[in-house]
């Protein structure tokens, strides 16, 4: 009798994936899934050993999820996400700059300014789309800060992020296709042009940055820049937006832990950490086996493509105590933004973005109540949020 594989990506998996995690880690914790046969793996003890043995478990991975035949050449595939060793170190060297903590701290009383301005346009409006009103346009001011994009283009910049971070093994059906490659020819061509202006003209942003800089004696070439800047713009939206609407779709349900942030709001920042834990943005990390090997008493052949489970093992029983309860005083992370060389450079800055749009919201707002619609889940395997997220805003 044959067992038919889960597929992750179906709209009911979608919809609330952690019951099926759940029944994951404790029946079948190394299990092939759709889509294309990947093996999912779910507990936190094998997730984390994935994930901290790149040897063993390459980020090739994410070339081989984003990069099948029918999509031909994906900058998101090519970029230092995808790569191990001293090549990925090289590339993570010379845009650390732009991530570090006093960086950081000088976008932050903008990043304020533009929040606290978007909020009263949601008091105004009373009602709206909080993912496009919110969510979306205040990471995709800080991208467009750091590398010097057009902002009055954000919306052309999620738009992109959505379809190329879509790619699966097979396409859904023909628009998917059309949308990707569109996306993929749209966003190359865009950020080609914004490199042949900084050629030009230097400015003092990140584009200007990777022109100038040299690897090894070596200067960047075009392609490997727009591979760079592709990687950036899309980690830099998906995860903030996600991490801000998955936050006010909890918020609109929760209404004692609103209230309890408003009340304290240093609480914040214990939120948003366990917020990434309970209802992580990053569903799953992308590796390739390097040679065979066995987690769980499950053989997994080398070459074969493996989704560490990010989201799952987030609330694997054995790892953390009652896992399904929301804590503010949880104290313990989860695996969100990865880990050693391949930790997140930008999760300080995702936590300073979404931290500012929270403070900003809950001071201005006594209560956040959904508007009847049927929510609709992006299709990307590594990421998930609503892609609308209709919210009645209540003045404090």
């Amino acid at each position: 009798m044959t067992t038919q594989r889960v597929n992750i990506l179906a709209p009911e998996f979608r919809a609330d994936p952690h019951p099926r995690y759940a029944e994951m880690r404790r029946n079948t914790p190394v299990i092939q899934v759709e889509p294309a046969g990947f093996w999912a793996v779910s507990r936190y003890e094998d997730v984390a050993f994935v994930i901290k043995n790149p040897q063993l478990f390459s980020s090739q991975g994410f070339k081989a999820a984003w990069q099948p035949e029918w999509v031909g050449y994906n900058p998101l595939a090519n970029s230092m996400l995808a790569m191990d060793g001293a090549g990925h170190t090289r590339l993570r060297t010379l845009v650390s700059r732009a991530f570090n903590a006093s960086a950081i701290t000088r976008l932050e009383a903008r990043i304020r300014k533009l929040a606290n301005r978007l909020v009263d346009e949601l008091a105004e409006k009373g009602e709206a789309d909080f993912v496009s009103r919110f969510a979306m346009p205040l990471p995709a001011f800080v991208i467009g800060e750091l590398l010097g994009l057009d902002v009055s283009l954000h919306h052309r910049f999620k738009d992109w992020s959505d379809d190329i971070a879509s790619v699966t093994p097979e396409p859904r059906d023909p628009e998917h296709a059309r949308r990707t490659l569109i996306a993929i020819s749209d966003a190359t061509r865009y950020i080609s042009e914004v490199i042949e202006a900084r050629r030009r003209s230097p400015a003092d942003d990140l584009v200007s940055e990777l022109i100038r800089a040299e690897v090894e004696g070596q200067s960047l070439t075009d392609r490997e820049i727009i591979d760079f800047l592709v990687l950036l713009l899309i980690a830099g939206l998906e995860t903030t937006v996600h991490l801000l609407a998955n936050s006010l779709l909890f918020l609109a349900e929760r209404p004692d832990v609103r209230a309890r942030l408003r009340a304290e709001p240093a609480l914040v920042p214990g939120f948003i950490e366990e917020m990434l834990r309970y209802d992580t943005p990053v569903q799953a990390l992308v590796r390739i086996v390097t040679s065979d090997v066995t987690l769980s008493g499950v053989k997994i052949p080398q070459g074969d493509v493996v989704l560490a489970l990010i989201a799952s093992a987030n609330r694997d029983e054995r790892h953390y105590t009652e896992p399904d309860r929301f804590d503010l005083h949880r104290g313990q992370p989860g695996l969100s933004f990865g880990y050693g060389v391949h930790y997140c450079i930008g999760a300080q800055l995702a936590r300073m973005e979404a931290r500012c749009g929270l403070e900003a919201l809950l001071s201005r707002f006594s209560g956040f109540e959904r508007i009847p619609a049927e929510l609709n889940w992006g299709q990307a395997i590594t990421v998930r949020g609503p892609q609308r997220l209709p919210l009645r805003f209540i003045p404090a």
